[in-house]
Formats: C-alpha cells, sequence, structure tokens
C-alpha cells in the first residue's frame, strides 16, 4: 500500500485533482467528508461542538450550520485551534479504519485540506500539492463559490502560505493550467504513484 497526503489552498483545485485519481483507480479517503461526518446529528462531535462554542451554531433542523462556525473560527485563531481539537482526532481515527480496509497494493489518497498547516507530512508515504497562485484561488473562490472577496482573502490568510506547502511536497501539480493540461500532469504522477505502490508492496512480501 502507497499512503499519499494530497493536499492544496482553497480554491487551488484539489477536489478536481482527487477526483482524477479516483477515475485512475485510487482509494480516497475525504477528510472534509469525514470531517462532516463527525459532527453529523446525533453524533458525539457535535456534542462536543455544541459544547465549546453555544447552541448557536445549530441550524433550525439541529444540524451544524457550518457557515455560521466558519465565520467565527475563521476570524479568531484561539476559536480555530478548539474546533481542530475536537474534529481532527475524530477525522484520523475514522481514517485510519478505512486505510485498514484497502488493498495491499492500493495506492490511498488521503484528501486533506490542512496537511501542511496541521505539520501531517509525515504520516505519508508521499505527499502531493496542488498548487495555483493567489489570484487564481481569489478568482475561484469569487466566481465560482460565490464567496465575498473578503471572506475569501480571510479562509486563505487561514491556510498555510503557498510556500509552506511546496516544501512539504513530494510532487507539486499546477493547477494553474487549462484542464487538458492538469489531467495530463495527474496521468504521469498517477503512474508514479502505482510504480512506487507496486515497489513498496514487492519489498513488503
Amino acid at each position: 500500500m502507497l499512503t499519499v497526503g494530497l493536499t492544496g489552498g482553497i480554491g487551488a483545485g484539489k477536489s478536481e485533482v482527487s477526483r482524477l485519481f479516483v477515475e485512475h483507480g485510487a482509494v480516497l479517503i475525504d477528510a472534509d467528508r469525514i470531517a462532516r461526518e463527525v459532527v453529523a446529528p446525533g453524533t458525539p462531535g457535535l456534542a462536543a461542538v455544541v459544547d465549546a462554542f453555544g447552541a448557536d451554531v445549530l441550524a433550525a433542523d439541529g444540524s451544524l450550520d457550518r457557515p455560521k462556525l466558519g465565520s467565527i473560527v475563521f476570524a479568531d485563531a484561539d476559536r480555530l485551534a478548539v474546533l481542530n481539537s475536537i474534529v481532527h482526532p475524530l477525522v484520523g481515527a475514522r481514517s485510519r479504519e478505512l486505510e485498514s480496509a484497502a488493498d495491499a497494493d492500493a495506492v490511498v489518497v488521503h484528501d486533506v485540506p490542512l496537511l501542511a498547516e496541521n505539520s501531517l507530512a509525515a504520516l505519508y508515504d508521499v505527499v502531493v500539492v496542488v498548487d495555483a497562485s493567489p489570484e487564481t484561488q481569489l478568482d475561484r473562490l469569487v466566481r465560482l463559490r460565490g464567496m465575498t472577496e473578503q471572506d475569501a482573502r480571510a479562509r486563505m490568510a487561514a491556510q498555510a502560505t503557498r510556500e509552506k506547502r511546496r516544501e512539504i511536497a513530494d510532487i507539486v501539480i499546477d493547477n494553474d493550467v487549462p484542464l487538458e493540461e492538469l489531467r495530463r500532469q495527474v496521468r504521469d504522477v498517477w503512474a508514479d504513484l502505482v510504480r512506487r505502490a507496486h515497489a513498496s508492496h514487492e519489498t513488503q512480501e
């Protein structure tokens, strides 16, 4: 098995790259999706978030009001740290469960938005960073996700710098390019990852 940590700044296009990896045969473990699951209604995770932030962070149906919580934590580093201390251990435990269920020769791609911020690079055999310029990120967040420029800049500022992400990268995928070029890069990276997975599997046998 080869474990891959896939990360990138908000708006860099990491989700598109993870989707392309799945098309090639990757086992995807999506930290964002798991993070939503562990704070779903009725979970201990949601109860812990309400204890920390109050019932105001709940929507009318009892689910987590993610935009409201986001507006609180992305403006306050201490509050963000509190949220992370609740959610990250739960996400980590579930991710390990899913990884242990994968085949011995699988390429397991962990889609981890805050890999650099939380110093998680050592957990993976290979770290792949999807890179885009801040101008590209901002344009995508405003134009495609409907954020205000102020909110988009705040989200970007709350994350690691572009330089810090690139420092931890074993492989960088440039996503300041047309989709066809992105597909070509992912295809080449996938071939490299499969080679590494096979070499690792043979070594362990």
